[in-house]
């Protein structure tokens, strides 16, 4: 992606999360730690569904596509923000401010879609269980896929290339640990409305289509557990969508308190502790929110570790 810029500004300086002496070494090491727990979590995850044939189905092809985003992510923004920690001036140039800019709305927008269609996955388990294998087939899931990373895609790109044509002229200093959009529109010395009105379509269609097929789909599934005659049904169609509805409400509760409305986080540390949550501590959770009480993921280790003792 060429990256032009006509503004003064040819490089940034992101300030980090704090600007406490005191705190930098003990939060440096808090979030690596996070780091490495995301990475291996992430990684294991892709790993035992790719290597055992019962988790080769729609709902964990989903799930691999959630670790591998969550992944992509964490190393678009991670690293970068660890500098902020052990050195004086973390400096990024205005190329790679855009590049993390664009990766960072691709893999957000991406598992915003991907989320509605594990939600759409649901549904029609649970509700249309006969109908399963033909309206979820391999076809089906991948063209799922190939929407959500394009929409993705598409947005990253809008957002990404209006932030090109703006001018940055004398302050360079982004007050947060990322290339976000409004943080940057805050150092623009031209004219943002374009940028302000984009933006909040675009996020505004994303939570509103997302967030109304997800909650369409809950709907459904709870008007049709209401009917269920027998407990073991109910409790294995709640303990399939736990695991969705706790990560759906962890990335968009933290998400709408970054995003949707910045001055809505009180200030500008708790908007950024908001992302905290949002950028690093979702993308550890997820696969432990999807293993720890997962019996198929549980026997799918046992039995990868048993291949590697013989």
């Amino acid at each position: 992606m060429a990256v032009e810029n006509d503004s003064s500004v040819s490089q940034f300086i992101l300030m980090g999360l704090t600007d406490q002496p005191e705190l930098q070494l003990p939060l440096f090491f808090l979030f690596w730690v996070s780091y490495m727990v995301t990475v291996v979590g992430n990684l294991s995850l892709i790993n035992l569904i790719c290597l055992n044939s019962h988790l080769h189905t729609p709902m964990y092809f989903f799930i691999f596509n959630l670790s591998f985003i969550d992944l992509c992510y964490s190393f678009v923004l991670t690293p970068k923000m660890l500098m902020s920690f052990i050195s004086e001036r973390n400096i990024i140039s205005f190329a790679g401010c855009m590049t993390q800019l664009f990766f960072f709305c691709f893999f957000v927008n991406s598992e915003c879609y991907l989320l509605t269609a594990m939600a759409y996955d649901r549904y029609v388990a649970i509700c249309k269980p006969l109908l399963y294998q033909v309206a979820m087939s391999p076809q089906s899931c991948s063209l799922l896929m190939f929407g959500s990373y394009l929409m993705g895609f598409a947005g990253a790109m809008v957002h990404t290339g209006c932030m090109i044509r703006l001018k940055f002229c004398d302050s360079n200093i982004i007050n947060h640990y990322m290339c976000d959009i409004f943080p940057l529109l805050q150092l623009s010395c031209s004219s943002t409305y374009a940028n302000e009105l984009v933006s909040s379509v675009i996020v505004g269609t994303v939570v509103l289509l997302s967030s109304l097929i997800i909650i369409i789909s809950y709907a459904s599934i709870l008007f049709n557990i209401l009917h269920m005659s027998s407990a073991k049904g109910w409790s294995k169609a709640i303990s399939t969508c736990g695991s969705h509805i706790v990560t759906v409400g962890l990335f968009y509760g933290f998400g709408m308190l970054t995003h949707v409305k910045p001055s809505f986080a009180g200030s500008v540390g708790q908007g950024k502790l908001f992302s905290v949550f949002y950028t690093n501590m979702v993308p550890m959770l997820n696969p432990l929110i999807y293993s720890l009480r997962n019996k198929d993921v549980k026997l799918a280790l046992k039995k990868t570790l048993r291949k590697m003792r013989n």
